[in-house]
Order: C-alpha cells, then sequence, then structure tokens
C-alpha cells in the first residue's frame, strides 16, 4: 500500500429539511387549524481517529464528502427524519488544517477520538410553529438552515517512539530491517527510501515503534529534497536516533549539517533527546574507528555508539539507551493523563 501524507477535501454537512404548510382536514372539524411539520436536521460530518490506518491514500482516489439533507416536514405535525451524518475515519496523528494550510483545526491524536467538522443545517418551522392568537391560520414556514462547507487539509504526522535521521544512506533502513520485522527497500545509492517506514523492535521487553525517513540533505528545513515533509514525522518521537556512516571523511561535519537542520526546522526537534550512531563499524579498523567516535564525541558532547546494522553488533545498547528516553516520556504522558482526569471528576455532594 502506497504511503500518503497528505491530502485536501472538501467537506459539506447537510442542509436542514424545510418545515410544511399544512391544514387538518377531517369531516366535521371546519377549521382545524395549521399542523405542518418542521424539516429534519441536515446531517453533520464528523473526523474519527482509528488505530488500524496509516496512510491517507484512500483520500487521494475519494475527496467529496457530503452529508444527507434533512428531510423536509410533513402534514399532520409530522417532522421530517434527520439526515445520515458521515465520518470520515483518519489514521492516529492526523492534523486537520483549513484551507490556508496554517490554521490547525483539531490533532488527532488519540485512537477513537471523534471531532464535529461540520455541523448540518437546523430544519424549518412548520406553519402550526407560527400559530398565535391573532394568526391563527398561517400560511408561511421556514426554509431549512444551509449546512457547511469547507475545503480542508489532511496532513499526517507518524506516531512513533523512536525517529532515525540522518544523511541519505547512513543505513537507517538496514538498521530499522535488523530490529524489527519491517522490510523497506533497502540499496547502495542515496535516497533509496522515498517515504517514511514504521518498524516495532522489543528490547527488555518494552515495545518502541520505530520511524524511518528519508535521508535529509542540506537545506531540508526549507523543503529541499522534500525534507520540510519529512521531518514532521519526527516530531511526536520521544527521541531521535541520529545515524552516521561511519566511512565518510568528516563524520562531525555531517553530524553538524543534520543538527543544523533540525534546529532551523523548529524548536520541537531543536530540544528533542538525541542517541548518536555510527554505523557500517565493519567497515573501518579498530584504530580508525576509536579515533572517529573519539572525535565525533568532543564535537556533541555525548556518549558516541559504534555499531554495525549488517553485522547486528552494538545495536541493542544503542536502543537500550534511547529507551530510557521512552520510558521517561510515557510516564510524563501519563501523569499528565491521570490529572487531568482527576481534574475533569465529577462533582459529588459527598467530596
Amino acid at each position: 500500500m502506497k504511503f500518503l501524507d497528505q491530502a485536501k477535501i472538501y467537506i459539506q454537512s447537510g442542509d436542514g429539511g424545510a418545515g410544511c404548510v399544512s391544514f387538518r382536514r377531517e369531516k366535521y372539524i371546519e377549521f382545524g387549524g395549521p399542523n405542518g411539520g418542521d424539516g429534519g436536521k441536515g446531517g453533520s460530518v464528523y473526523i474519527e481517529a482509528v488505530p488500524n490506518l496509516n496512510t491517507l491514500i484512500d483520500f487521494r482516489y475519494h475527496q467529496h464528502f457530503k452529508a444527507h439533507k434533512g428531510q423536509n416536514g410533513m402534514g399532520s405535525d409530522k417532522t421530517g427524519c434527520k439526515g445520515e451524518d458521515i465520518i470520515i475515519k483518519v489514521p492516529v496523528g492526523t492534523e486537520i488544517l483549513a484551507d490556508d494550510q496554517e490554521t490547525l483545526i483539531v490533532d488527532m491524536v488519540e485512537p477513537g477520538q471523534r471531532f464535529l467538522i461540520a455541523k448540518g443545517g437546523d430544519g424549518g418551522r412548520g406553519n402550526a410553529q407560527f400559530k398565535t392568537s391573532v394568526n391563527q391560520a398561517p400560511r408561511y414556514a421556514e426554509p431549512g438552515w444551509p449546512g457547511q462547507e469547507m475545503w480542508v487539509w489532511l496532513r499526517l504526522k507518524v506516531i512513533a517512539d523512536i525517529g532515525l535521521v540522518g544523511m541519505p544512506n547512513a543505513g537507517k533502513s538496514t538498521f530499522l530491517s535488523v530490529v524489527t520485522k519491517a522490510r523497506p527497500k533497502i540499496a547502495d545509492y542515496p535516497f533509496t527510501t522515498l517515504h517514511p517506514n514504521l518498524g516495532v523492535a522489543w528490547i527488555d521487553n518494552y515495545e518502541m515503534v520505530i520511524a524511518d525517513i528519508p535521508g535529509l540533505i542540506e537545506g531540508a528545513h526549507e523543503g529541499v529534497g522534500l525534507g520540510d515533509r519529512f521531518l514532521k514525522h519526527v516530531e511526536r518521537c520521544s527521541a531521535l536516533l541520529h545515524l552516521i556512516d561511519i566511512t565518510t571523511e568528516d563524520v562531525v561535519g555531517t553530524y553538524k549539517a543534520i543538527r543544523r537542520e533540525l534546529d532551523l526546522y523548529n524548536d520541537v526537534l531543536a530540544h528533542k533527546p538525541e542517541v548518536v550512531v555510527l554505523n557500517k563499524a565493519d567497515a573501518l579498523e579498530p584504530e580508525e574507528l576509536a579515533e572517529k567516535q573519539k572525535e565525533l564525541e568532543k564535537a556533541c558532547g555525548k556518549k558516541v555508539f559504534v555499531i554495525s546494522a549488517v553485522a547486528k553488533q552494538g545495536i541493542f545498547d544503542c536502543l537500550r539507551e534511547v529507551n530510557q528516553y521512552i520510558t521517561r516520556d510515557r510516564s510524563l504522558k501519563e501523569d499528565i493523563k491521570i490529572e487531568v482526569e482527576t481534574e475533569n471528576e465529577p462533582w459529588s455532594p459527598l467530596s
């Protein structure tokens, strides 16, 4: 299934049904009075986040969503039926933006979360509603109120625990295929990965979701190489796993180039916890490995892990390191959730 992380759709809620002009007609009842019913309410449009979707590919072929119109009112004070609602299902992590692509309407981050995006129009009142002591036979009824219509953008941000970042051909896809059951395309040329890939890894009985995004190049924060489209997928991660090809002549320059793009993209990525990893250790001699590791540790001011994804050497050490950030982030989110639930407890006279 092709990965699609952005789509534009048209949404229209249903118009309300018109009220009815009707009068009671029965034998021996000469002046029965008005009995026109109200129109039914138009159908509304909802957005719902579901956990079993991971792409917006369905919206490439289905871009218009229109709810049903409410039924018109009828005689004998019969109210028209309500128009059927529409529920648009999107992957968890989808942002709904206005047509300007900047105004955020809602962020669908919880499975089962539902949001009313377009409310159906109210039904018009029938002539029975306008009866007064002065006007006992009104011949007027309201038309239904129009629904809402709009164009919105759906923008998917992958929800993962770890984000793999680095230059093209740094071995990110190989790493993902080794530690998870994901099978991304792997080849010996840059930009083999053209869309984000997800995989699930287990370390010390802890589950972690890893997102592999296409390689970044200079100017990625401005959209060069579609970098701005890819960087958004690691915004929600608990930590970044920064992979660097150890066979590169200037590993420090490569590290700083990626860090510069992350810092310029936004403050979220700039302050995201990071674990630095030198990959392809099997390609160099131990002395040269140690020299480049020491050089990079001095430049970034933190421990640098040396691994070989192909040979499966050292991969679990760096996963254990990044897992501490994931555990801390999950605990913090759980504490916030408990605090919010406590604040929203219903009032009780016994409390």
